[in-house]
């Protein structure tokens, strides 16, 4: 399947859920769940849906491939992944998915969504243990330092982009800010209760690949 290159706010609709996809716009009035409170193409209550199980663990899967910004292969292997890992394959599945450097690099306020972390990370934005990192799907781990590589932060749209990114989200308490220099060190590994998406049903996600 190819990179979807629809509205992001359509997908935040069809989850019913904000997924924080499109950085202050979703904090605004200007939010698509907030403006339509309903499905994409549907006209709201006035339509009833037909539940089952099955549909319940496949909106879970796709909930949370759409907040990390995960393809489906790249999904099945971590989820391969940590079903051969100590503890519990669900938990295991969401904490590989947190430690993703995009989505650390978002977490610390250094861009507007994971997407835009993403794309900062392949132009070479920043780097770990004081080396390059172009990989968004490269895994951080315990004690790792994440830094915003010198000589890219010194233009001014950049300047510009960290102060307007201040504050946008909570660091996450496993990982260590030091704002003067723009740079983070994982302290923890995150447990199940740091995880950012709440409210998920991870079980299902673990149903679903296990038949």
């Amino acid at each position: 399947m190819g990179k979807y290159t629809g509205s992001l706010c359509r997908l935040c609709r069809t989850e019913g859920k904000k997924l924080f996809l499109k950085g202050k716009r979703c904090l605004s009035d200007k939010c698509g769940v907030e403006k339509k409170n309903y499905p994409p193409g549907m006209k709201g209550s006035r339509v009833n849906f037909r539940k089952s199980h099955y549909k319940n663990q496949l909106r879970e899967k796709q909930k949370v491939k759409r907040f990390y910004g995960v393809g489906e292969k790249q999904f099945r292997n971590v989820f391969t992944a940590s079903a051969h890992k100590k503890g519990i394959t669900g938990e295991n599945l969401l904490k590989t998915l947190e430690l993703r450097l995009d989505n650390v690099v978002y977490r610390m306020n250094f861009a507007y969504s994971r997407n835009h972390a993403r794309q900062m990370i392949r132009h070479g934005f920043f780097a770990v243990n004081s080396k390059k990192v172009s990989i968004p799907s490269y895994s951080v781990a315990l004690n790792d330092e994440i830094s915003f590589r010198e000589k890219k932060r010194a233009a001014e749209n950049v300047k510009a982009m960290l102060e307007d990114v201040k504050g946008l989200v909570e660091v996450p308490g496993w990982v260590i800010m030091d704002s003067a220099n723009l740079t983070g060190k994982i302290n923890a590994l995150p447990n199940r209760d740091d995880i950012s998406l709440k409210e998920i049903e991870e079980r299902l996600i673990v149903e679903l690949y296990s038949k």
